[in-house]
This record gives structure tokens, C-alpha cells and sequence, in this order.
């Protein structure tokens, strides 16, 4: 049989199984996620998870970005380097990734096939519970060295919080999933905060304090050390282009040379670290200090990864889809923006690098998420406003866009499907104007996927040999 059909196919049978990123509205819980089916199942395997190290990331938003930052600087310590995210841009298998590299259509259909036995044993299994299965397994089949792997919704209850991490990193938390986590701070950060383990150190990205509260109860309870970026690493952001910006990184106890290098008074030699990341806005700055400290702690845990190392991976990280530039002049930005605090973020970019320009937004989102929140950030800053909708059973009608744009006193134009709403952008845009393309990660992997046909250059995933 072809292996594009057998791929399908195993796609199809993962699919099979209750897929919640699906459902319109589900409610999070023991009865539905019960960590105690994943421990059978990675059990009947082996326990691959235990077979390597492993950072294990939670938060709202960055996490991802953080992620793929840590892979990258690991990498270039030849490190042979797991990374585990979700959900995926274009193609399932970005999910899986060793070195870069996302695993083989091939590797899936034959680790399905090897866990197809053990997932008929278990009850009520689910989708995500048996895809991380798939890439713990492959990470110990690979023999990974190491592994970076990302919370899917949540913490606490999250299918991949059986791995005994080596640091636990938590990113900014802030308003999503609100029906799924809890309609407070401390709620949401009671599900992520779950990923903290006794004796295990944990980094923090910055937080609203009824956050951080309740993450710093939960550390203390389980004798958790807490690094936290802001106090214990503190960053600045240095000069930014198009083409990527720079971070200084230091120590709060190197707070006194820091005063004296930035007065010019610094006689002894010392800087800062100077880091340079690829990716763009002001909240990578801050994801970047997060991965830098979560770093430190992995070295202090035991990793061997040098200065050289740590400028080379920041250096070249690859994370699409988040405030990515398809294009320069005129600029064409895809970004994965899909709630009020990552619109908000947006919009600040937005007012960083695309000052001169007016600006076009072709937008879609899901159902469950704030929409009128994110319009209320975007568009003061927007002149033309497209509303589309992706191809996902949570995605919100077009229509009911339109609706929401007239109550803010803003005209809406609705274009069916992605494909065409960017097109139509385009046509709009001419040379004179910027356009963005947000509201939900189907969007943005759509309006890639439509920029790829039309035969421009897109940087993408290394993927593996079959």
C-alpha cells in the first residue's frame, strides 16, 4: 500500500478516538481527564518517558515559542533533542520532532500500528493521550538525549504530565480557555501550576499577581525552587528589525555591574549576556529571558551547553505562525493570535514594525474564543477589516464576525474560504498597505498553506526521511 494512504489511514484511526480540540464545549475534569489512563498506556509500552530527560513547559501563551527556543539552543549543544507540541501548523507530524527534523509519515503509520493493541485494552482513551504517547515512545526509540514537551491544554490533568521533568517552565498565563480551566487567574493557574513537582525546579515567566500567588502556594507546598524571570533574571530589549531582535540577560545579583555598564562606567570587563532571536515583538523578548533562565537551571541540573551554544540556538530558532513575515515590502505578517492578551500583544508589535503602514487584517477565530476582546485591541489600529472562517468544527461563522464589527462601528467584508480571503487582501493591500492575518492558528497555518501554492518562498519544517 502507499505510505501517503497507510499515513492517512493511521491519521484517521488516532482520530477516531474522542478528540476534545474538536468539541465545542467540553468541561475539564476527572472523568474525562484521568491521568490514570495515560499511566496504563505508557506503562503497556514501557514508560518511554522516563528513558530521557526531560523541560516541561505550561502557560497560556509563549509556550510554544519558549519551547522551540530551549530545542534550539539544546540542539546546538548536540544534544540529540525530542520536542513535543501542539496542535500542529500543516502537517500532524510537526507535532513529533527529533533535531528538527518532524517525524516521518513512515514512523507514524508504524508506531500507530504498535500501540494499536494496547489503545483497544483502555477505555474512553483519547486522541491527544495516545499522540503523546506516539512521541514518547519515538523520543526513546530515537534515544533522544533530551526532550522538550509542551503542555497541550492545562497541566494538572494534561496527558503529558507523567514525565519527572528535570526544570518545569510556566509562561504568562492569562484569560483562555475559560470554560475548559476556570473563569479566574487562579483557577487557570491551579490547572498549570499542576505541572510543578516536589523538588523539582520550576521557572516562571512573568505574572499577574493572582497568578503568581497561586503558582508560588502550589511551589511552596511541594518544596518546589522557584526562578523567576523579572527578579531573579532580569531582561531588557535592545534593537529590533524585521529581521529579528536583540536581548540583554542578566542576574539579579549582577544588578550592581549592570548599573555601572549602563552608566558607561563599567572598568572591569563585564557585560551582559546579548542574545539574538529571529522572532519579533516584545513578548518574545520575554519569552526568550524565560527560556534563557529555564537553561541556566537545566545546566545547573546537569546539562552541558556552552555560551557559543546558547547565542547559535537563540540565534536560529524557528517558530512560524507567530508573527511571521511572509513577506517585507509590502509587509504580510501571519500570526497566531487567539485571545484578548496575545491580540493585545499583537497590536503592540503591530505598532512596532508596521508604524508607517496602514493596515489590513484578514481575520477568523474559534467560537469559544473572545473575540470581541481581541477586536477591542485590534481594531483602532486596523483601516480594513476581512472576516473568513477555517474549515475546524469550532470555528465561528463569518457572519457572526460581521455582526460583532458593526457593534464596534467598523465595516467588515466576509471572504469564503481563507484562501480567497487572502487574496482578496492582496488585491486590497496593492503596495501600500500592511496586511495581517490573525484570530486563531487554523488561520494562520491556511494563510501559509494558500502563500506556499502561490509559489513564494516559506521557510518550513525539516521533515524525516520515510
Amino acid at each position: 500500500m502507499n505510505i501517503e494512504i497507510e499515513y492517512q489511514s493511521a491519521l484517521n484511526y488516532l482520530y477516531s478516538f474522542v478528540d476534545y480540540s474538536l468539541t465545542r464545549a467540553f468541561r475539564y475534569s476527572p472523568e474525562k481527564f484521568d491521568l490514570g489512563r495515560m499511566a496504563n498506556l505508557l506503562e503497556k509500552l514501557g514508560n518511554p518517558e522516563r528513558k530521557y530527560p526531560v523541560i516541561h513547559l505550561a502557560g497560556t501563551k509563549g509556550k510554544g515559542s519558549t519551547a522551540a527556543m530551549i530545542a534550539s539552543v539544546l540542539r546546538a549543544s548536540g544534544y540529540k533533542t525530542g520536542f513535543y507540541t501542539s496542535p500542529h501548523l500543516q502537517d500532524f507530524t510537526e507535532r513529533i520532532q527529533v533535531n528538527g527534523q518532524t517525524i516521518s509519515h513512515a514512523s507514524i503509520v508504524r508506531l500507530v500500528e504498535r500501540i494499536k493493541p494496547y489503545a483497544e485494552q483502555i477505555q474512553q482513551i483519547t486522541t491527544f493521550e495516545l499522540t503523546t504517547a506516539l512521541a514518547f515512545d519515538y523520543f526513546a526509540e530515537q534515544q533522544v538525549d533530551v526532550a522538550v514537551v509542551e503542555v497541550g491544554l492545562g497541566g494538572r490533568l494534561d496527558a503529558t504530565n507523567l514525565v519527572d521533568p528535570l526544570v518545569s517552565v510556566i509562561t504568562s498565563i492569562s484569560y483562555d480557555h475559560m470554560a475548559v480551566l476556570g473563569n479566574t487567574l487562579s483557577k487557570i493557574a491551579f490547572e498549570k501550576g499542576g505541572i510543578i513537582k516536589p523538588g523539582k525546579p520550576v521557572v516562571l515567566a512573568p505574572q499577574k499577581e493572582e497568578a503568581l500567588r497561586v503558582l508560588m502556594q502550589i511551589a511552596e507546598e511541594r518544596k518546589a525552587p522557584v526562578i523567576r524571570v523579572g527578579e531573579d533574571y532580569r531582561y531588557a530589549p535592545l534593537v529590533h528589525t524585521l529581521e529579528g531582535q536583540s536581548v540583554w540577560i542578566w542576574k539579579a545579583d549582577e544588578q550592581p555591574k549592570m548599573d555601572l555598564y549602563i552608566e558607561g562606567e563599567n572598568t572591569f570587563g563585564w557585560q551582559p549576556v546579548e542574545i539574538f532571536v529571529p522572532m519579533l515583538g516584545l513578548h518574545q523578548v520575554e519569552n526568550a529571558a524565560t527560556a534563557y533562565a529555564a537553561l541556566c537551571v537545566a545546566i545547573e541540573q546537569g546539562l552541558h551547553i556552552s555560551k557559543e551554544a546558547v547565542y547559535e540556538g537563540f540565534r536560529r530558532v524557528f517558530w512560524p505562525g507567530r508573527f511571521e513575515v511572509l513577506r517585507r515590502d509590502p509587509p504580510l505578517i501571519v500570526d497566531s493570535a487567539h485571545n484578548r492578551d496575545s491580540a493585545l500583544k499583537l497590536r503592540i508589535a503591530i505598532d512596532d514594525y508596521l508604524s508607517e503602514w496602514p493596515v489590513l487584517l484578514v481575520f477568523g477565530a474559534s467560537e469559544d474564543k473572545d473575540v470581541a476582546g481581541m477586536f477591542t485591541e485590534l481594531l483602532p489600529r486596523v483601516e480594513r477589516l476581512i472576516v473568513t472562517e477555517s474549515f475546524h468544527p469550532r470555528a465561528i461563522k463569518a457572519e457572526k464576525l460581521v455582526e460583532l464589527a458593526h457593534r464596534f462601528g467598523r465595516s467588515a467584508q466576509k471572504v469564503l474560504p481563507i484562501e480567497g480571503a487572502l487574496e482578496k487582501a492582496l488585491e486590497l493591500a496593492g503596495s501600500q498597505t500592511a496586511i495581517v492575518v490573525a484570530g486563531s492558528l487554523f488561520v494562520a497555518a491556511a494563510a501559509r498553506e494558500t502563500w506556499q501554492r502561490m509559489g513564494q518562498p516559506l521557510r518550513v519544517f525539516e521533515a524525516a526521511e520515510p
